[in-house]
């Protein structure tokens, strides 16, 4: 509650029913509000920065013919500001009146112009022909400045029925929370469609947290443990066998490093092999790439290229990885977004929005001028954008009319950047061999040298090329070309390799041609195979399909899919030149559903019901499956067996619980099939199965699977079974923690506090809740892209009597590791009591002030009319008192950890 509301809150409520009765306290009251308006103008006036649009001083003056007539019974006095039930303003200055009860012509209130763009979180900006563009989730529109009306003591002012008629945000007054209710209709609702540009964050002047230069952040160890038996006993004729993979993963110098060892024999260390070791550092302008990686001309496995890559970017950034896998230099070529311009005709005077998809948030507009041309520039393509943007035009700017609308369609090509943009890659280094089990060499062995260099440019919105030569046992020229051309449902992204000592040429093409709504054509080209594939849906449900591959042969078919509530069916069906069938089909009515699939050496056919009736598939089900294989000889198997999903999954997505048991039999014999996974231990996941027959084998096989993932920096957790995605992406560990002995360090013995993040917590602007935040013991996990972050603290989330020593910060975020923020809650406390002179007669209007020893904090308030002062978020240590600049009776407190949060303290003015 604000400390000036709670003043008349708390006369009210101490006076009782002789504030309302007794007309003489009530005029001091008046008279107080008086003097504090008059003395909180001048502090407000010289703090009143918030907003980054300012109106000049020329129209404030062209607004004096505005200026308002306080001949009525207004005055000026302070009040909360609530958007929805939620207070955004703890106290601004308006001028009003109220009698006790309700507000008294509510409408004429004035209430300052930046409160009222502060508390919607409005857009302003300054127009050249002087009008001023207003936006917000739910608003667009311009205000004149010359007409705003200009208060001698609150300055530029909306009245409530200004702010109701412009603004279309409906306004009302609580007399009990004595604050103003602002409830814009755009409150609480979805708006689709991604905003063309995003509020900007602010990280000038805010506490920078940085990361340390070394970690160790992760450690993930997989187990597998196989065996199998000929006979009904285990110990008669049984094999088992261990192999295992151990991966690690953290921060040096801004990048990340990764380490993966491969364990063949997990019992016989000798025979382990280091299979990757790579560090990577990836900025929006530049990446480097030392060890292990693939090579940015062809496409290898991982750990088959050893070497040095660093990737130079101007005038584009790549789009944000989010499934781990490490350095990607052909994804880091290609920009996350590629503008486009969208271009039509219209009569003069209409007004041309446009929206994304089926959303009617509005991205940008224009006013169609005499040349009867609209024009939106650099829509963004790619990433998050789909490109399925539409375009509303309002007859003569006429928004109650029905729009025309037209759709405007766009892709990217992968490998396209922006026009105007360039890259450079230059990668050097050897292939790799690992060691196997007969060579006992842990690093492996570097054998052939390789090497490149190329340029790419982005020529215009639709064309994108690049060149460059390689070393690869000959030196070797490269091409690439991605085009889009506009206006043309054409895509095509080629990269070429001259030929190699053999006279073998190397070509990597990608075509798509999508002539109309219903037929598209696809080819595409490697060193393997050529493959075309052409879609023509002749009915809005039935697809025909024909395809050609250069090692296989031609076929036909037909795809066809639809659903309704509660049932969904999927089938697809082909026939190659050979005579060979290939088909799949999916189906669900209900809780039943059915999955078949087969070729020409045999098929499967799943049934599942689930018995707990659920759409998501955990619970309870029954299974019945029966398959075929045909090579040397026909099998068949056919299972019956129960199953259980728990509802409840762990971090990664696995199940809590996952079992299965049923009994197959078929021409192999017959036997128990069970299967069992848990994630309940957290950072572990256990994984048995026991097939006692197969398809095509009497023999019982059992495995048993360990996944061991431990978080071991900042102290050791559990960790999610995703170390790998940590190779390109970082985090933010928040550690919000009662520092009891006010030394902003996080010792032994102070608690974490983790409850409630999405009420303390905000990240960009954004709640914390939409980045999945993973709560434990030691604090907040978020998973981030590199860069640095604002993080904001809501003090609706504060513990209470608790407080932050800071309202927000900019952390910085690089790939490896958790950048940890400690966040240390200090306890608030709060005086109040009744000012007197020496008379012991209470003092109203007086400035009651408290300051700390070194000056830096300082906490003041006005008295009321009985005298009241409220002093509040005061944190520990000693305090000067003083009333009017004058030391006070008594004239020092002592606040430490002992002391109540709440004191109540009379003092004696001088």
């Amino acid at each position: 509650m604000p400390p000036l509301v709670f003043y008349l809150k708390l006369t009210r409520m101490h006076v009782g029913a002789p504030l309302r009765v007794d007309s003489v306290l009530w005029q001091i009251a008046i008279i107080v509000g008086l003097v504090v308006g008059m003395a909180a103008k001048a502090c407000s006036q010289s703090h009143s920065g918030f907003h980054e649009t300012r109106i000049s001083q020329t129209e404030m003056e062209d607004s004096e013919s505005s200026v308002i007539d306080n001949s009525d019974n207004f005055t000026v006095f302070p009040v909360g500001v609530n958007v929805g039930g939620r207070p955004v303003i703890f106290s601004v200055l308006v001028r009003g009146q109220e009698d006790g009860s309700q507000a008294v012509a509510f409408e004429n209130w004035l209430i300052p112009y930046d409160a009222v763009v502060q508390a919607l979180k409005l857009e302003v900006t300054p127009l050249a022909d002087g009008q001023l563009d207003v936006r917000s989730p739910g608003l667009i529109t311009r205000l004149n400045p010359q007409e705003l009306q200009n208060d001698p003591e609150l300055g530029l002012v909306l009245s409530i029925e200004e702010v109701e008629r412009l603004l279309g945000v409906p306004a009302e007054f609580d007399i009990n929370e004595y604050a103003i209710i602002l409830n814009p209709p755009w409150l609480g609702q979805k708006t689709g469609g991604i905003a063309a540009t995003e509020p900007p964050v602010q990280l000038e002047g805010l506490p920078r947290i940085t990361p340390t230069d070394f970690t160790l952040t992760a450690i993930e160890e997989r187990i597998t443990a196989t065996g199998s038996e000929s006979t009904s006993g285990l110990g008669e004729s049984s094999s088992l066998s261990y192999r295992g993979e151990l991966a690690a993963v953290g921060t040096l110098l801004s990048g990340s490093w990764y380490v993966r060892v491969n364990q063949p024999d997990f019992l016989d260390s000798p025979t382990w092999s280091l299979t990757e070791a790579q560090y990577l550092r990836q900025t929006d302008g530049a990446d480097y790439g030392v060890g292990s990686q693939p090579t940015f001309w062809r496409s290898q496995g991982r750990g088959e290229y050893w070497g040095v890559t660093t990737i130079q970017r101007q005038g584009f950034t790549p789009p944000v990885t989010f499934g781990g896998g490490g350095f990607s230099p052909g994804q880091r070529l290609q920009a996350s977004q590629v503008g486009q311009t969208i271009v039509g005709e219209a009569e003069p005077g209409t007004l041309v929005r446009l929206t994304q998809g089926f959303s009617d948030r509005v991205l940008a507009e224009v006013l169609v001028d005499s040349s009867g041309v609209y024009r939106f520039e650099d829509v963004p393509i790619g990433g998050q954008r789909l490109g399925n943007y539409r375009i509303l035009l309002y007859p003569q700017g006429r928004l109650s009319a029905q729009p025309e609308v037209r759709e405007a369609t766009f892709s990217t090509v992968p490998g396209q950047i922006p026009e105007g943009a360039a890259a450079t890659i230059v990668s050097v280094g050897w292939t790799h061999q690992p060691s196997g089990l007969n060579n006992q060499n842990f690093i492996g062995e570097w054998q052939n040298f390789q090497g490149g260099i190329a340029q790419r440019w982005g020529i215009s919105e639709d064309l994108t090329v690049g060149v460059g030569g390689i070393y690869e046992e000959s030196v070797r020229g490269l091409a690439d070309v991605f085009f889009r051309p506009n206006g043309i449902p054409l895509e095509v992204a080629a990269s070429v390799l001259s030929p190699d000592q053999e006279g073998d040429w190397d070509s990597n093409a990608n075509l798509r041609y999508e002539p109309t709504s219903t037929i598209s054509l696809q080819f595409n080209s490697d060193r393997f195979a050529q493959r075309l594939n052409l879609n023509w849906r002749i009915f809005p449900r039935l697809t025909v399909l024909g395809t050609y591959n250069s090692r296989e042969g031609t076929a036909v078919g037909m795809q066809t899919g639809f659903s309704r509530r509660g049932f969904f069916t999927f089938a697809r069906a082909t026939i190659d030149d050979q005579n060979r069938w290939r088909w799949n089909a999916t189906q669900r009515l209900g809780f039943l559903q059915l999955n078949h699939q087969g070729n020409e050496l045999g098929f499967r056919s799943d049934l599942n019901y689930n018995l707990s009736r659920r759409f998501l598939g955990d619970g309870y089900s029954v299974l019945l499956s029966y398959e075929t294989r045909n090579l040397q000889r026909r099998d068949n198997l056919a299972t019956v067996g129960w199953r259980y999903q728990s509802k409840a999954r762990s971090p990664d997505g696995s199940y809590l619980w996952d079992t299965q048991l049923g009994y197959g039999v078929g021409s192999q014999g017959s036997g128990w099939i069970a299967q069992v996974q848990t994630t309940i231990i957290p950072g572990l996941l256990l994984r048995g199965r026991y097939d006692g027959v197969s398809l095509t084998s009497n023999e019982a096989n059992y495995s048993l699977e360990l996944v061991a993932s431990l978080n071991v920096q900042e102290g050791v957790t559990p960790g999610d079974r995703q170390s790998d995605r940590f190779r390109d992406r970082g985090g933010i560990l928040i550690q919000p923690f009662f520092d009891r002995n006010n030394n902003s360090k996080l010792d032994s013995g102070e608690n974490i506090y983790t409850e409630n993040p999405e009420l303390l917590l905000i990240l960009n602007n954004q709640p914390i809740q939409s980045f999945r935040p993973q709560v434990q013991a030691n604090g907040i996990r978020l998973r981030l892209p590199p860069e640095t972050y604002r993080l904001d603290f809501d003090p609706s989330g504060f513990p209470l009597d608790w407080q932050t020593v800071n309202d927000a910060y900019a952390v910085e975020v690089v790939a490896g590791s958790y950048t940890v923020v400690q966040v240390p809650l200090v306890l608030s406390y709060t005086l109040s009591g009744v000012v007197t002179d020496a008379q012991g007669n209470v003092v109203a209007g007086a400035r009651v002030e408290a300051i700390s020893a070194d000056g830096e904090q300082r906490r003041f308030s006005v008295t009321n009319g009985a005298g009241v002062y409220y002093l509040e978020q005061l944190p520990q240590g000693t305090f000067t008192l003083k009333i009017n600049q004058e030391p006070a009776q008594p004239g020092t407190i002592t606040l430490d950890e002992d002391a109540e949060p709440f004191q109540e303290l009379n003092l004696r003015s001088p």
